[in-house]
């Protein structure tokens, strides 16, 4: 699985973790994770651990991402973005703020790249948008 892939991945299973309450995110992000095991390879069982780790930390930090995000987005409460700019947008900032193994630009990029994938056409300089003022503004390594 390629780098792409696995954020890819992440970001499926964080969206359809969307649908569902506070208390059923786990047990969706479990799901997915299930899911992408039995489709797999052996070379990827790896990948999968390593998506599970990063959707786990992604969901302990949830909470902090999305003060973040909210606190960057001028004034639009989390309800009022798109499922999809969510979930990449929680992606992006728990690599720009936790990750050190992406560097910051990357993860704007990846996540540019992921919008203009599974957004509409306005949806890519949003999330650049609010990505760029995260760099801009919070202690992102």
């Amino acid at each position: 699985m390629t780098r792409a892939k696995i954020r890819e991945s992440i970001f499926r299973i964080l969206f359809r973790a969307e649908f569902t309450d506070p208390e059923g995110f786990l047990e969706q992000i479990n799901m997915g994770i299930e899911e992408l095991g039995e489709t797999a390879s052996e070379e990827d069982e790896e990948n999968i651990t390593y998506i599970k780790d990063k959707l786990v930390n992604i969901s302990e930090k949830i909470e902090h991402i999305d003060e973040i995000i909210e606190g960057h987005s001028d004034g639009w409460k989390l309800s009022r973005i798109g499922k999809a700019e969510l979930a990449i947008l929680r992606l992006s900032v728990f690599e720009m703020l936790y990750d050190d193994d992406i560097p910051v630009k990357v993860a704007i990029n990846e996540a540019v790249e992921l919008s203009k994938s599974y957004c509409d056409e306005d949806a890519k300089g949003f999330v650049n948008a609010i990505l760029g003022k995260i760099e801009r503004d919070d202690d992102v390594r």
